[in-house]
């Protein structure tokens, strides 16, 4: 039995010194002769001297621009620090900087579907098809600034049209096809999109899905839209509908002549162009419009792409997402790598649960992302990839979404390979990148996440502003970085901006996760700090509850809050999802709750255990414990959630019953 903290892997030493860090390190001895011992003293230095550590950034990766840098950071203020003022770069003639550095003919993008098989695009390809369609979007009228927005889904389309938006200055916004039509108004209409680029649909788990109602809605809400560029996705050369404005086909637009590499004419822009707007999962009210700028999202990727994904020339890499996923715009590390990146479109366990692993095989990744949850899935399952596929060059597992149990790391090296660096991140939209994640140098335990990223100067605080070390605490940012938000769209003044971040710790970014720092710099992030189980004036972490429910093969899932009620005390109950052909009998109450108290503690056992149709999810695959605890603080369903932010839309309709009966019940004791 693995227990938290159990050291499962160190590098080889080949593996070690071969690795982009060493380099990296070697290199700033040579260039500025500055020595480190190890990854930690190197964290220290780039987190205390942000100017010199992006600095440095810029020249190892040899940045482009057009004009010289007049001054790295304005102020160490936040919000407001502007990045390498007087830099003019551009974010797709970097991403596509390595298309003549080779074979023109080698892959850089593996990619298939449920409509699609896999197949490679080659970098002659994808920089000649970015080429013509930024010069067809010209020709629309797109200039620097506009917006274009993309109801598409995770296919070459999707990337041509994210890079070519990029290389003319335009801003670029995405929606995946799976969201219904109020949740993508509900962002768009906040950015005013010049030209929306929509399929008619997809197949996800072996049916098919037309879109074209949607998309009817959301061209006639969004009046700012001047035309429609239609994808023939689900139905090829089928006619799409009648919209409120032009529509031009896909295909026309690619048709044009070859566009001559030295003849394209990049839009180099300002460290504080936008280049893209993320959304929050806008569990409630309308989702956050998150600006990130072309030279910030540069330096943060190159960084993490190299040094906490230790990404080579000529690989491959795979992480299973969405278009609506920040996941999705980090596939780019790849391309900036020299490296190819894999796309799938498709359900993650279709048509077997194998299929994360059989893609990778074929594509011979070397780092393979994806979430806890889909390994467990596997875990349940009996799944055993190592038996079924040629692994051989898989280096790294890359889990994100969510925690990851001791557990979830073990069967990885169990089932898949014994010498596999397995890496943990957390980070976020707001940065589209990782705060705290992984490096080659470093062992891998049980449970933890390595190591802070470079240059994230990040820090467990108390309620009043002090730092912890080995006790969990709100996760904070103390000096600014280049990938943080440029802004909110709309946000004059930045006051949601302020009001987000920064209202807890005046000038100190207060993320909203709990984290625990060990002395090791290890990090184990517990959840959104606001769903924190306070149980009698004790934090615990409800990952804590779910990585022993998930050993318990009567437990499908589950979902934990607490809250203080009326009056005084508290109240915790705790919510499963059986597997099928179990019940929720007095034995089972009692193993659960034996269980609980014996592998955690008294405080970790709830007060009531409910037996539930469903556990309520985001989108972005997040367990929602933040609105089922508004429900039973009395908050009404419509603002505690936005049902077209949800997985499972109306999952959450019975809590919201239960949390009224859970009210009067109260109200008559």
């Amino acid at each position: 039995m693995v227990q938290a903290g159990d050291r499962l892997w160190s590098g080889r030493e080949d593996f070690v010194q071969s690795s982009n860090i060493i380099k990296f390190i070697a290199w700033l001895e040579r260039k500025y002769g500055l020595a480190f011992s190890d990854y930690e003293t190197l964290w220290a230095w780039s987190a205390d001297e942000p100017e010199c550590f992006w600095q440095a950034i810029w020249d190892y990766f040899e940045i482009h621009s057009t004009e010289p840098v007049t001054r790295i950071l304005s102020s160490r203020q936040m919000p407001g620090a502007v990045w390498f003022e007087g830099a003019r770069v551009n974010y797709a003639e970097h991403v596509l900087r390595h298309e003549k550095q080779g074979d023109p003919k080698r892959p850089a993008l593996h990619h298939l579907s449920e409509l699609r098989p896999l197949e490679p695009m080659a970098w002659e390809d994808l920089g000649n098809s970015v080429r013509v369609l930024a010069e067809e979007f010209r020709k629309l009228g797109i200039k620097p600034g506009d917006r274009i927005a993309a109801y598409l889904p995770n296919i070459p389309e999707t990337v041509i049209a994210m890079l070519a938006t990029a290389a003319i200055g335009a801003i670029w916004s995405a929606a995946a096809p799976e969201f219904g039509a109020k949740t993508v108004v509900d962002r768009f209409s906040q950015i005013e999109p010049k030209l929306l680029l929509v399929a008619d649909g997809y197949r996800y788990g072996g049916k098919d899905f037309s879109r074209n109602p949607e998309i009817e809605s959301i061209a006639f809400a969004l009046k700012s839209v001047e035309k429609v560029v239609w994808l023939d996705y689900l139905n090829p050369y089928a006619l799409p509908p009648k919209l409120s404005c032009d529509v031009i086909r896909w295909g026309d637009l690619l048709s044009q002549p070859p566009v001559d590499p030295e003849s394209f004419r990049y839009e180099y822009v300002s460290s504080e162009h936008p280049l893209w707007i993320l959304f929050s999962s806008g569990t409630t009210g309308l989702p956050k419009p998150i600006v990130h700028g072309h030279l910030g999202i540069l330096l943060e990727h190159y960084k993490s792409a190299a040094f906490h994904l230790n990404l080579k020339p000529d690989r491959a890499m795979y992480f299973y997402s969405t278009t609506g996923w920040m996941m999705w715009n980090t596939l780019m590390w790849a391309p900036m790598m020299n490296a190819a990146a894999v796309l799938y479109d498709g359900h993650p366990a279709y048509p077997t649960l194998e299929c994360l692993f059989d893609i990778a095989a074929k594509t011979k990744v070397q780092s393979l992302g994806t979430s806890p949850t889909v390994i467990q899935n596997m875990r349940n399952q009996n799944v055993i990839p190592k038996e079924s596929f040629d692994l051989s060059a898989l280096e790294n597992v890359f889990l994100v979404g969510s925690p990851a149990t001791p557990e979830t790391f073990k069967w990885l090296y169990d089932n898949v390979k014994s010498d596999l660096w397995v890496t943990s991140q957390s980070g976020g939209t707001e940065f589209c990148s990782g705060l705290v994640g992984g490096s080659p140098t470093l062992p891998v335990y049980a449970g933890e996440i390595q190591a802070r990223t470079l240059g994230a100067d990040v820090h467990a605080f108390d309620d009043y502003g002090r730092a912890l070390v080995n006790e969990p605490g709100e996760l904070v940012i103390r000096k600014p970085m280049p990938s943080m938000p440029l802004f909110l769209w709309g946000d004059d003044g930045f006051e949601k901006y302020k009001a987000s971040y920064f209202d807890t710790f005046p000038g100190v970014w207060r993320h909203g996760d709990t984290i625990t720092i060990n002395q090791r710099g290890a990090c184990i992030v517990h959840g959104r700090s606001d769903a924190t189980l306070n149980r009698y004036g004790v934090r615990i972490g409800s990952a804590e509850i779910y990585r022993t429910l998930e050993e318990m093969p009567a437990i499908a899932d589950s979902l934990v809050v607490c809250i203080e009620e009326p009056g005084g005390g508290y109240y915790m109950p705790l919510f499963v999802q059986l597997e099928p052909g179990y019940t929720l009998d007095d034995k089972l109450v009692g193993e659960i709750k034996l269980r609980l108290k014996k592998e955690r503690s008294p405080r970790h056992v709830p007060d009531e255990i409910l037996e539930v149709p469903d556990i309520p999810y985001t989108i972005t695959a997040k367990k929602m414990e933040v609105p089922v605890r508004k429900l039973l603080m009395g908050v009404t369903l419509n603002l505690a959630a936005s049902p077209g932010a949800m997985r499972n839309p109306g999952a959450l309709d019975w809590y919201a019953s239960f949390a009224s009966e859970h009210r009067k019940l109260k109200q008559t004791a």
